[in-house]
């Protein structure tokens, strides 16, 4: 006799009296149980607004009237599931989209990820955000630090990169990315996604994304 356990990713046959897969089985389906409940904190997180601490990352910059601040990790599903809708509000209304970095330390290639979208920055400010809406289109293929650069030469490859040897030498762009964490903590960010529509009078943070239109249309009428 069997057992099939179907998962996400994989199916597990189980002999009977196969005690050390049967503990694997057990095992596994404990953390995608954790898992979900991670997703599902996650979730709840971003319901309620933050009340920032520091405020002076949340105003366009120079000469635009209207633009939106984010906070997000490349690893995350979440940013990756609101960043189309985030590019396509960009792109509709010419608005700025001030990207900063947040990377979460559960996740273990978000930050490395983070550094090399910084290293593409220094070439254009459009690859660098080209880099991330890549890197989060594919991130269902990314599990590890290995996929993350292979994705990164695929990358650097279709646009005529050459990668050099070692990303950040002197540590410029680490110290960066760090900056944008702390910056995130001392906002009180607690959770990714965390993105607001702000103007030089004001802001507010998008908690629901199929209202962000809606958003940035008042906030231009300000």
């Amino acid at each position: 006799m069997t057992t099939v356990i179907p998962c996400a990713s994989n199916t597990f046959v189980l002999g009977k009296g196969d005690d050390t897969v049967k503990t694997m089985a057990a095992t596994h389906r404990s953390f995608v149980l954790a898992a979900a409940f991670s997703l599902t904190l996650g979730a709840l997180a971003q319901e309620q607004p933050i009340h920032p601490k520091d405020t002076s990352a949340l105003h366009p910059p120079a000469g635009a009237k209207v633009a939106i601040v984010e906070f997000a990790d490349l690893e995350c599903p979440m940013c990756a599931r609101e960043n189309p809708v985030l590019q396509q509000a960009v792109n509709q209304y010419h608005i700025p989209w001030e990207r900063h970095d947040f990377p979460l330390p559960m996740h273990n290639w978000s930050f490395q990820a983070a550094v090399n979208a910084r290293w593409f920055d220094t070439k254009s400010k459009k690859l660098g955000d080209d880099y991330r809406n890549y890197i989060f289109a594919n991130q269902p293929s990314i599990e590890t630090k290995a996929d993350l650069q292979t994705w990164t030469e695929k990358f650097a490859h279709q646009n005529g990169v050459a990668l050099p040897f070692v990303m950040d030498p002197q540590g410029k762009l680490t110290a960066e990315v760090k900056a944008d964490a702390s910056l995130a903590q001392r906002m009180g960010v607690n959770a990714t996604p965390t993105a607001w529509v702000v103007t030089g009078h004001g802001y507010k943070q998008i908690m629901d994304y199929s209202k962000l239109y809606q958003m940035i249309d008042q906030a231009e009428g300000q």
